[in-house]
């Protein structure tokens, strides 16, 4: 494999991966609000609402458990930047008092025909 093509390749599957979270959670009557929102030390995959709960959606995506579970990919780390990132978007609209919680989607596609979709909810508190 050429250099940076691994990288190119995991964008794709990144994108596929959040493409089918947005449609499952759709599925599920959730209103996707934004994608990949992104700021200084941190990004949001999607925020949605579930009811009057705001949900910031963290998405991971693989095509092998040879690399674990997906959603051990949400590190206390990854935990911290989208917590930055969540309170960077509520604050840019103005939005500081309402109900929020973070979840995780992880999507393992062994067959292009049939991924599989975890839903954690409230998969993790505000990480400071």
């Amino acid at each position: 494999m050429p250099v940076g093509e691994g990288s190119h390749h995991n964008k794709i599957l990144g994108v596929r991966g959040e493409d089918l979270a947005a449609a499952y959670l759709e599925r599920l009557r959730y209103r996707i609000i934004d994608r990949n929102f992104r700021c200084r030390g941190g990004e949001v995959d999607i925020v949605a609402r579930d009811g009057k709960t705001l949900v910031f959606v963290e998405v991971k995506t693989r095509r092998t458990a040879g690399y674990g579970v997906p959603q051990l990919a949400v590190t206390p780390f990854k935990q911290r930047q989208i917590s930055k990132a969540a309170l960077a978007w509520l604050t840019r609209k103005g939005m500081l008092d309402v109900n929020a919680r973070f979840d995780v989607i992880a999507i393992t596609i062994l067959s292009p025909d049939a991924p599989r979709i975890e839903h954690i909810t409230n998969a993790f508190e505000l990480a400071y």
